[in-house]
């Protein structure tokens, strides 16, 4: 677990279901032991994964300590950078109740990353104004900027050269208060992480909406119960559409530009935009083209530790409205907004044909045929699941297929060899599953139907069982119910039905006991005959016994009275 990278996982609670890998756009998932790692090198801190994981095991990196550090030991005066899309999160909160919340924490200012915003706008549009024909790619989010840098470096020179909101943000910060003080970013963003970790300089540190939630409850401050502070050094306009797809854009447009702009949100999707056009085709036509592209599907209001619900039409129509309508191209702007965007594609391992071809048959995929490229391990196709295997990011048992395979063979070979009867049926009480023996037990025309067709699979259990209550009573009640020494026809059997799914599937063994039992027959009537010899041997003691008392007793008698008499007659 790398607790330094801005996304990480917390492997106790992973719970096995490759979803992250399914949902990474990036494939930026190790899976050790069943448990998801995330690749640092691979990754991009777009945090989908975080936002999908079922078991809230992916974590995106707090930095609430180093706030708290930075406010009460730095020295500097700290500035909020709060982002657009808070009203997504904290719901019903004005900015102005969250400014005076920060105060109480010590900030001695707070501003709206949306001012940076603006500043971003007005610099892009000089940047296409200026540009040749082609296709352009915004800067503002840090997750496509670091997308593309990774796995689409081609596009890299064509990413406009203007720093993110929050960069240009803090550098306007400084610029009207000057250097010596610190910025902290609050948003719902991981990818800013790493904008702090690369850019220290400008951004000391960035934490997220729910890290600022856990501070405020830890210090216990209501943000409904408090009155407004102002936001410095002036509040936002335009800026603050840029929580939402096409928000940029709409600050870009001015008429009879020439230039034409489109918007793509999700890194799957804007991967997917970019590999389907050609830079050359685009500058052949003449034609500019800005694509807006956004890390986080519908735009910063569905960043990773957003609620659920914080894409709603309401909360869209809050937002908008928010601002205002007008474009930022006419905005000065008074700090440096350049910025090097460096292509640093990941150095992966060649894979060869053979290596892959030998993970395939690890997971039993020998032709085309069996390569059902079904996703369920997380990968598209099962010849990229194969690569990550030799690559080391994958498990065979991350193979749906291949283990629903090995345990059905498993569960056949155990049903084929017990030594008893088994059977499978489901709530129509047909056969799903059974075994020789138990064609066996059910007589001659089911043991000629199973060697016939290898199986009773489809068959009514009625058809070779003149008793189907006890299997219909598990069906209903579940559980399970045992009958031992029941006796069929001429047989004694030991039957055992339990539940598999509960009102779907029942299952039973059924053991023939016959000759066990015979045999205990024979050895109980042995030990009866010696009881009825021991029994007689002890009448006939007892017997004797009673008659050798009884000649006692009278003899005894006799020399009492004889005795008592001779006692009277010397007493006299």
């Amino acid at each position: 677990m790398n607790r330094e990278y801005p996304v990480y996982t917390v492997p106790n609670e992973c719970q096995d279901c490759y979803k992250c890998v399914r949902h990474c756009p990036c494939k930026a998932i190790r899976i050790v032991n069943a448990r998801a790692a995330v690749i640092p090198e691979l990754c991009v801190s777009c945090g989908l994964c975080v936002k999908v994981c079922p078991a809230h095991a992916k974590k995106v990196r707090s930095d609430l300590d180093r706030a708290k550090f930075l406010l009460a030991n730095d020295g500097r005066k700290v500035y909020a950078s709060i982002a657009p899309s808070y009203l997504s999160y904290f719901k019903g909160i004005r900015l102005g109740q969250l400014a005076t919340a920060l105060k109480k924490l010590g900030f001695a200012g707070v501003s709206e990353t949306a001012i940076g915003a603006q500043l971003v706008s007005s610099a892009t549009g000089d940047f296409l104004k200026k540009a040749d024909a082609g296709a352009y790619i915004s800067s503002a989010c840090p997750g496509v900027v670091g997308y593309i840098g990774k796995y689409l470096p081609e596009w890299a020179p064509f990413v406009a050269p203007v720093a993110s909101p929050v960069i240009a943000h803090a550098r306007h910060l400084r610029k009207v208060y000057g250097d010596n003080i610190c910025v902290i970013f609050i948003g719902p963003c991981a990818a800013k992480k790493l904008e702090s970790d690369q850019l220290r300089t400008d951004l000391q540190v960035a934490i997220t909406f729910a890290a600022l939630e856990q501070w405020l409850a830890e210090k216990n401050i209501d943000l409904s119960t408090l009155s407004d502070s102002e936001v410095v050094p002036a509040p936002a306009e335009e800026g603050r559409a840029y929580a939402l797809e096409g928000g940029m854009n709409d600050t870009l447009r001015e008429p009879n530009s020439g230039i034409r702009y489109v918007a793509v949100s999700g890194l799957a999707e804007v991967g997917r935009m970019l590999r389907g056009i050609s830079q050359k085709d685009v500058q052949a036509t003449g034609a500019k083209l800005f694509i807006e592209a956004l890390a986080c599907p519908g735009g910063c209001v569905n960043g990773p530790v957003m609620p659920k619900r914080s894409a709603t039409a309401d909360i869209l129509l809050e937002t908008l409205s928010s601002g205002t309508e007008q474009t930022s191209l006419k905005r000065p702007v008074d700090v440096a907004m350049g910025v090097r965007f460096t292509p640093h594609k990941p150095k992966l391992q060649p894979i060869s044909e053979d290596a892959i071809t030998a993970a395939l048959a690890e997971v039993g995929k020998f032709t085309l045929a069996d390569e059902l490229n079904c996703g369920g391990c997380g990968y598209n196709t099962c010849r990229s699941f194969a690569k990550a295997m030799v690559a080391g990011k994958a498990e065979p048992s991350m193979c749906v297929s291949w283990l629903r395979k090995i345990a059905r063979k498993t569960n056949i070979a155990l049903i084929k060899y017990i030594p008893a009867g088994v059977v499978l049926a489901n709530e129509k009480l047909e056969i799903v599953e059974c075994n020789r023996h138990f064609a066996e037990l059910c007589g001659e025309a089911a043991l000629e139907a199973f060697d016939s067709c290898g199986n009773l699979t489809g068959a009514s259990l009625g058809t070779f069982l003149e008793d189907t209550a006890l299997f219909e009573e598990v069906l209903s009640t579940g559980g399970e119910i045992v009958r031992p020494n029941q006796v069929v026809g001429e047989k004694i059997l030991n039957i055992s039905v339990f539940c598999v799914t509960p009102g779907r599937t029942v299952g039973a063994v059924v053991q023939d006991v016959t000759s066990n039992e015979l045999h205990r027959e024979q050895i109980a009537e042995k030990a009866r005959e010696v009881i009825r010899k021991n029994v007689l041997t002890v009448q006939s003691v007892a017997r004797a016994l009673g008659e050798h008392m009884a000649e006692t007793e009278i003899l005894l008698n006799e020399v009492a009275g004889a005795y008592s008499q001779t006692g009277e007659k010397n007493g006299r």
